[in-house]
């Protein structure tokens, strides 16, 4: 299936796996009814567990287990996320690499509110397939744009009426992990330039660069030997930018959270372990003006 078969596009399958399974747990964080039908309509992902008694080893697995209560703990922060800032005024929310996402069929959002989407055209393609043959019905305006985020993207969002005027949620999801450093602060740079009075962005970034002792953890080989998912390789090898300072210098506030912060504070999620493969990811919120809308843990 062209678009998620292959590199980055892959892992918006890995994720939608991960939802699948999160879903279907009696104590889930966070429910995605559309993600196991992603799954099913691709032949790079047959056979992938999606249920959690699918799941070989179960919570010890790293796969299916500890990485995907990674993913599981992360969509429903990024849920709460998005849901307070439109609630509290924002007009229109942009997806940046949007992957398989199904916010805006699947979350409460105010009278009005718009949903962009940018993503390849190819996993635009294959998401419009997948969605329209489950029956999914937006619950705001759904405005899928087929977009390279390494390129010039601002004009494309503009022509299909997004309104710098408006407050915004901006959300990038899994993104800036795979971008040159040059498009993540090209990235930023655009998303405060399209911020008129006021706005919310989240994102999640690696600090560091991992040393070769946690480059070898179970989570990165499993992904890689068992479905084809090669992180370390799809993770651009540049140092990466301070894109949290970045936004401070532009007038942003900024918290940073690390994951186990909200493992803690939902009571599931991942733990620290030794030579760990999330150490070194970060959730950043951002908000302009005004304090990030982001649940502070305990």
């Amino acid at each position: 299936m062209p678009g998620v078969r292959d590199g980055v596009g892959r892992t918006a399958l890995m994720v939608a796996a991960a939802r699948a399974i999160e879903t279907h747990r009696p104590d889930a964080l966070a429910r995605d009814p559309y993600a196991e039908h992603f799954v099913r309509a691709a032949p790079a992902a047959e056979g992938w567990p999606l249920r959690p008694e699918e799941v070989p080893g179960g919570e010890a697995d790293p796969l299916w287990g500890r990485l995907g209560r990674y993913f599981g703990l992360r969509t429903r922060v990024l849920d709460d996320f998005v849901t307070r800032s439109a609630l509290a005024g924002a007009r229109q929310t942009v997806l940046l690499g949007a992957g398989l996402d199904t916010r805006a069929c699947r979350l409460e959002w105010p009278e009005g509110h718009v949903v962009f989407e940018i993503d390849t055209s190819e996993v635009l393609e294959f998401k419009e397939r997948v969605l329209e043959r489950a029956g999914a019905v937006a619950r705001a305006k759904r405005v899928p744009l087929a977009a390279d985020l390494r390129e010039e993207w601002a004009g494309p969002l503009t022509a299909a009426g997004f309104d710098p005027a408006l407050s915004t949620v901006w959300l990038a999801e899994g993104l800036l992990l795979y971008l040159p450093g040059a498009a993540e602060r090209r990235l930023i740079a655009t998303a405060t330039r399209l911020t008129g009075a006021s706005g919310a962005l989240a994102f999640e970034a690696k600090v560091i660069r991992e040393p070769e002792k946690v480059r070898g953890n179970p989570v990165y080989t499993a992904a890689r030997e068992r479905i084809g998912v090669d992180l370390l390789r799809l993770f651009d090898p540049e140092p990466r930018p301070d894109s949290a300072a970045d936004l401070a210098s532009l007038g942003w506030s900024t918290t940073s959270r690390t994951p186990f912060d909200f493992s803690a504070l939902h009571g599931r999620g991942p733990r620290p372990e030794a030579d760990d493969a999330l150490a070194a990811n970060r959730w950043v919120f951002a908000a302009r003006p005004g304090p990030p809308l982001v649940e502070a843990p305990a």
